[in-house]
């Protein structure tokens, strides 16, 4: 079973350094490339003004995260959705320097950098001489992101887990081969090789709450 927990972050600023700090964090669980409904969201609680240029983005106010919980609270469940898993986000040092800069401010363990699956470095290598934030990766696989006017963490990580299925040819290999099958194979998870990549195969039923999840997370 390959457990992997998609992730993403909204923050007051760009550098945690600075004394910029997690708003928002949104994660979902996917198990064997398939949601399984499972997230984790927090709006947080900062203790510090947020900017404007930072609002302007994502459209999370001070006087809306005034009565949100501090991190702190909120850490110990953190750690435990995510456990060891591995972690999938889109510009993973910027996500990872932020949530370590909070657990080191509580004397919890540092995430590992070799924990994250960084999905830009991914489109990077895949299309070089292309645009690769999430909008753009959404319009290239056919990924309807139309609500996605603001940031926000939960969204853009229901967004990037439809992205990184189709950046790691999970969902239209598998998908379109599927399609040729018969609906007793899908039906039992038939797993077949394509050249040295195991691909499993989902069910119509599990297509189905993917696209549920999806449109629940982002409504």
């Amino acid at each position: 079973m390959s457990r992997e927990i998609i992730l993403d972050t909204e923050t007051t600023g760009l550098d945690p350094f600075s004394g910029h700090k997690i708003i928002e964090i949104g994660a979902i669980e996917m198990i064997n490339k398939v949601l399984t409904g499972k997230k984790f969201h927090y709006y947080i609680n900062p203790q510090r003004n947020v900017p404007n240029e930072a609002y302007r983005i994502h459209g999370i106010g001070s006087e809306f995260l005034k009565d949100k919980p501090l991190f702190k609270d909120i850490a110990s469940e953190f750690t435990d959705f995510i456990m060891d898993s591995k972690l999938v986000i889109h510009n993973a040092p910027f996500d990872i320097g932020f949530l370590n800069n909070e657990l080191s401010f509580i004397n919890l363990e540092n995430i590992k950098k070799e924990r994250a699956i960084d999905t830009l470095i991914l489109a990077k290598k895949m299309f070089p001489e292309s645009r690769v934030n999430l909008d753009a990766l959404c319009k290239r696989f056919k990924v309807d992101n139309s609500s996605r006017n603001l940031h926000g963490a939960l969204k853009d990580a229901a967004l990037l887990a439809e992205v990184y299925v189709e950046l790691t040819g999970g969902r239209q290999r598998s998908f379109s081969m599927a399609s040729s099958k018969s609906e007793k194979i899908q039906s039992e998870q038939s797993q077949n090789a394509i050249g040295n990549k195991l691909v499993i195969f989902p069910t119509k039923e599990e297509r189905n709450k993917h696209k549920e999840f999806i449109k629940e997370l982002l409504s």
